[in-house]
């Protein structure tokens, strides 16, 4: 066995570049997915340091930015666990549709509540809450479920959330759903607007056992951390297999071969 000498050629050079680019490209996107895995990981320490913290009332949630709390600031409160007193505001409830809870579709119901403050019961401002989830009537789909919302005073226990997640919808030809109580989707500032309540910029999520019709069998906050290294794990190997398969059939192939014989 002798070693090959003959020059490189044409489609050895392409063949070298195209490796090198797809080399490139794999390790950059495995190094991305491990700095998508080191955000999500700082996020899973947020979350369970302030699951770790007590439950703040209205006045704390709702306070002013130079507060301890800093609770008009969305980022500063959001899941942190809530104690809330109030009266709900049931003309303004909402209902998203196409939402499931243990496999089974149905709706989201929202209604705002009108938090009191301390012992006077002073009013401290308007919060959204998601209340939990009913069934809806396959039959008749516009029948509202009967949602019992007690006019007297409530207290309840949730966790801050951010605005419900958005499903696509179809557009009418007007480019919106009008002010139905059913609703696909709910934007918070437009939602302001059309109520004419200061709504935080923020929602609650109820939680507790299921009442009022409604379950509460919410997911687990989670950040999915796992699948980053499991998307950088492919993308590495998917790297290593290239510079393995370059250096077998471009190198080891090419340079280390027996040499033809001239026939006899």
């Amino acid at each position: 066995m002798t070693l090959d000498r003959r020059p490189a050629g044409l489609r050895f050079w392409l063949i070298t570049l195209a490796a090198v680019v797809g080399m490139g490209v794999t390790a950059s996107l495995g190094r991305w997915q491990l700095s998508r895995a080191a955000e999500k990981e700082a996020l899973q320490h947020l979350l369970d340091e302030r699951a770790r913290l007590p439950a703040i009332d209205a006045a704390s949630l709702l306070a002013p930015r130079a507060s301890a709390d800093a609770g008009a600031d969305p980022a500063a409160v959001l899941h942190r666990a809530v104690v809330l007193e109030g009266h709900w505001v049931p003309e303004h409830t909402v209902y998203l549709d196409n939402r499931q809870m243990q496999g089974r579709p149905g709706f989201f119901v929202l209604t705002p509540m009108r938090l009191a403050r301390g012992e006077g019961g002073a009013e401290a401002g308007v919060v959204l809450v998601q209340r939990g989830w009913v069934a809806r009537n396959f039959q008749d789909r516009q029948q509202l479920p009967a949602v019992p919302t007690p006019t007297e005073r409530v207290r309840i226990e949730g966790r801050v959330a951010a605005a419900p997640s958005r499903l696509y919808e179809f557009q009418d030809r007007k480019g919106g759903q009008g002010f139905s109580r059913i609703r696909q989707n709910l934007d918070l500032a437009a939602f302001r607007t059309e109520t004419g309540l200061a709504l935080a910029p923020f929602t609650v999520l109820q939680t507790g056992t299921a009442s009022d019709g409604l379950l509460r069998d919410w997911p687990v906050v989670g950040t999915g951390v796992e699948k980053h290294y499991g998307y950088a794990f492919q993308w590495f190997g998917l790297c290593g297999l290239m510079a393995l398969l370059y250096v077998w059939f471009q190198i080891v192939r090419r340079f280390i071969r027996p040499r033809r014989q001239p026939a006899a």
